[in-house]
């Protein structure tokens, strides 16, 4: 491991001991066995990444709210697999096209999770790859559910790879507020010209998107009107994985 990173994971822990209480440099220091001034640099590193906050007054340091969300984050990654897959499986055996579960990495998805149609021409994916998400209906729909100008920052990330790719911001935009509207997002040949989807997103406890569960496979199965008959299935799928991870619909009702 690098060393830079080892140090801040270890001062990191110091920080965030069970009695939570502030601490001085020279309690860290002691604690995790560098010097005051390397114990010093990496504190200035974390507190400038949001992870660790200063008291100006006492000079003492503490973990901040960033820190509890970053973990928060990646224990609702770990869970939401597992808790998926009893629904993935009813959903593969009701659409009988391949079933994807994907996360939100910037203006990428990446595939966490998937069944396989039984079919013998479905859609091509592989668990670990990704794919642009301003193409893809798993994508589609976490990035209706992020904040206001989450898309603005990757609007140079928007390249053609078919001929149906949304590759304007005004035109993904127009596609978002139809996301939110309808409650689901529809991919039509925009990242495989021959390939489709439809997908919701998955929420935690908090209210906050974590993941997305969708269906794809070839446009000649899944036609438009095909699409509009399975996305009530997808919906209650998603559903019902959210549900698993705390997520309470009457607690968090309104626009996302």
């Amino acid at each position: 491991m690098d060393k830079t990173l080892l140090k801040g994971l270890m001062v990191l822990e110091a920080v965030t001991e069970v009695d939570h209480r502030p601490r001085t440099i020279e309690e860290l220091a002691a604690r995790v066995g560098l010097t005051r001034s390397n114990t010093h640099r990496t504190l200035q590193t974390l507190v400038h990444a949001g992870y660790i906050a200063k008291d100006d007054d006492s000079g003492e340091y503490r973990a901040t709210v960033r820190l509890f969300e970053l973990g928060a984050r990646q224990l609702a990654r770990m869970d939401v697999r597992k808790l998926a897959q009893p629904a993935m499986r009813r959903l593969a055996e009701q659409s009988a096209e391949t079933v994807h579960l994907s996360l939100l990495d910037g203006m990428e998805v990446v595939y966490i999770d998937k069944i396989d149609s039984a079919q013998p021409v479905r859609a091509y994916s592989y668990v670990g790859g990704r794919a642009p998400a301003y193409a893809v209906a798993t994508g589609k729909v976490l990035l209706a559910h992020q904040p206001e100008g989450y898309i603005a920052r990757y609007a140079d990330a928007l390249q053609p790879h078919t001929p149906r790719t949304i590759v304007s911001m005004a035109a993904l935009e127009e596609e978002i507020r139809k996301i939110r509207r309808q409650g689901y997002a529809a991919n039509r040949g925009e990242w495989r010209a021959t390939v489709g989807g439809v997908a919701v997103a998955i929420f935690n406890s908090l209210g906050q998107p974590v993941a997305a569960l969708g269906i794809s496979g070839p446009l000649e199965r899944l036609t438009a009107s095909r699409m509009r008959e399975l996305a009530p299935a997808v919906a209650a799928s998603a559903a019902e994985v959210s549900e698993l991870m705390g997520y309470r619909a009457a607690a968090h009702a309104g626009p996302p």
